[in-house]
């Protein structure tokens, strides 16, 4: 118990100027988050109260009870375009109760251990989602650098200079919250004509209010809303999941995967009472808390408690903060987060692995789902990987005295069995057949059937059949599952 109450105090306040640093990434946060949160209620359809709540209430919390520190999460687009449906048909309590029962799934996820499932994806795949996340990023600042004035081209140049260059100065302030007052201070006071915050939406005024959602306690609720619950809380641990690996590779250290599901999930019912959607993390504020400092709790319940003092203090002059100063900011987490040295390594990787990279990028660009993109991943990860295990099976023939004998190497299971079964399909006669699998494996009752299904046509033919070599885990499964033919040991390397 002492050692997690100084872990846990150290990922809070953490040595050597880490507080300020904290600080001040979570400011830079914060700034990045208004825009974002407006531009997710629009998509979800609701009024921008509910994601710019939703941010705050997310991350203040995540930020005690997350397993990831340093990691933003927030309202996400991820969520928003689920519950576009389920608003319109419905209205926004429904959204509020579905919030609810998006956590309690993803408290019962981190209880059951399914953040262990994230060890079937491969680095591949996480490589693709962050490329394609990296260009989903940049895509979705176009609409600010499209049918505008030259001044708002001059301000993205201007933030992306001061972005790069000012830590050559001093790394002693993040370089975004630098370009971000600057820009603003220049916008501002030369009435310049760019969009601004408040162009995107009518800020809220005031604090959020505790509230449960104005819904009916039945059955037909809970048929209303349990699979846009189930499918928010599966994208949004995906997503949080795959967001905190790409964190502990940045800063090279590890974080609690089980922790942060419950973490997920108790955020988001607390966002749901003080009126606020489903969220999960964010890649792109995740890359700016890190690149500005961030690496404690600390900076994640900045990010949250300065955004609700700017919505409710400051409301009007976040408002004046001039787009093009965010989407500079946002240029430099795209350009940041896009693994570049991913595209050279296409030649002198595996084509699989440059495959499945690949086809993570293209299915999440093109249908804006990361969920699809990892899947597809996956699976052909998966298919790969098999076809790969398959091809290593081989099957040697060799004449005796005796008879044939039959040498088996490798893995037998699904994918195998067939050229396992062909194996063994030759017009050459033998009295006698000896088949040895000292060196293989027998996975599955796929692999089991096969065998039955050789020893069965040898014997109609007339052979005698002997199998030797099997290992302690073949043997069982054997014993188990086979039709005609038993171990009858306990452990291998004993004849029939």
């Amino acid at each position: 118990m002492t050692d997690f109450l100084s872990r846990y105090r150290q990922q809070w306040f953490s040595d050597g100027g880490g507080v300020r640093r904290d600080f001040l990434a979570g400011v830079v946060v914060a700034l990045a988050l208004i825009p974002e949160a407006i531009g997710f209620s629009i998509i979800a359809g609701v009024d921008p109260r509910v994601g710019l709540y939703a941010s705050v209430a997310i991350a203040m919390v995540i930020a005690f009870v997350g397993g990831r520190p340093g990691m933003i999460s927030a309202a996400t687009a991820a969520v928003a375009v689920l519950v576009v449906p389920l608003v319109r048909d419905h209205g926004v309590e429904y959204l509020f109760a579905a919030t609810i029962l998006m956590g309690l799934i993803q408290i019962v996820a981190g209880l059951l251990r399914l953040d262990l499932l994230m060890q079937f994806v491969s680095r591949s795949v996480i490589t693709g989602f962050v490329n394609a996340l990296a260009i989903l990023i940049f895509l979705a600042q176009l609409p600010q650098l499209t049918e505008v004035t030259w001044e708002t081209y001059a301000m993205v140049a201007g933030g992306l200079a001061i972005i790069y260059l000012f830590p050559r100065i001093t790394k002693a302030v993040p370089s975004p919250l630098v370009a971000i007052l600057v820009l603003s201070a220049v916008s501002i006071g030369l009435g310049l004509p760019v969009n601004t915050v408040g162009d995107m939406g009518k800020l809220p005024e005031g604090l959020p209010s505790l509230a449960l959602p104005n819904v009916p306690l039945s059955i037909e609720t809970l048929r209303i809303i349990l699979p846009y619950s189930l499918t928010m809380a599966a994208v949004g641990l995906l997503e949080s999941l795959l967001t905190a690996q790409i964190v502990d590779d940045m800063t090279d250290t590890d974080s609690d995967k089980k922790q942060e599901c419950a973490g997920q999930g108790t955020a988001n019912i607390v966002a749901a009472f003080f009126g606020g959607m489903g969220g999960c993390a964010m890649i792109g504020q995740s890359v700016i808390n890190v690149t500005s400092g961030g690496r404690g709790r600390l900076s994640t319940f900045v990010a949250g408690a300065f955004l609700l003092f700017l919505l409710a203090v400051l409301g009007s002059f976040v408002g004046r903060i001039p787009m093009p100063a965010l989407v500079a900011v946002m240029i430099m987490v795209s350009i940041g987060t896009f693994s570049w040295n991913s595209i050279p390594n296409l030649r002198h990787h595996p084509a699989t692995s440059s495959i499945v990279m690949v086809t993570t990028v293209v299915v999440v660009v093109a249908t804006h789902d990361l969920s699809l993109g990892v899947l597809a991943g996956v699976l052909l990860s998966g298919i790969f990987f098999a076809g790969k295990v398959q091809r290593m099976m081989s099957v040697e023939r060799e004449s005796s005295a005796d008879g044939l004998v039959y040498r088996v190497t490798g893995q037998i299971f699904f994918a195998s069995v067939d050229r396992f079964t062909r194996a063994f399909q030759t017009e050459e006669q033998a009295a006698r057949v000896l088949i040895d699998v000292s060196a293989a494996h027998f996975w599955d009752i796929s692999g089991v059937a096969a065998l039955d299904k050789i020893i069965a046509r040898l014997r109609r033919e007339g052979c005698a059949v002997d199998v030797v070599g099997y290992n302690r885990a073949s043997a069982d499964i054997i014993d188990r599952f086979a039709l005609h033919d038993k171990t009858g040991v306990e452990m291998g390397a004993v004849p029939h």
